[in-house]
């Protein structure tokens, strides 16, 4: 099960539990609608904290990620220059064989 389904089940929990017990105090409306009140500001209030931390870390990830995607950009662009000029090198040099190879066989006729 992901951390995720976890907390998230925790925090229905946590949640049912607290609406739970305040139902069932002995409280007079109002009373019980400003606890509501004062545990949702305070549920509310650590959603907000946590989801700005999410969106730093997830903010990160994508920082690092679109480093890592230029890094190998970078590399794949050296690695096919390097194989361009290697398959330049290679048709030069059998350009070169083939050019002496019908050298040597005209010059044996």
């Amino acid at each position: 099960m992901s951390k995720i389904k976890i907390a998230l089940g925790a925090l229905f929990g946590a949640v049912a539990g607290f609406a739970a017990g305040i139902l069932a105090a002995p409280k007079s409306g109002a009373e019980t609608r400003a606890d509501i009140k004062a545990k949702a500001d305070s549920i509310k209030a650590d959603v907000t904290k946590k989801a700005h931390v999410v969106a730093k870390e997830a903010s990160e990830v994508v920082e690092t990620v679109k480093e890592k995607a230029v890094d190998f950009k970078d590399k794949a662009e050296h690695v096919a220059k390097d194989v361009e000029k290697k398959a330049i090198d290679l048709k030069e040099r059998t350009e070169h064989a083939v050019a002496a190879g019908k050298k040597d066989f005209y010059k044996k006729r």
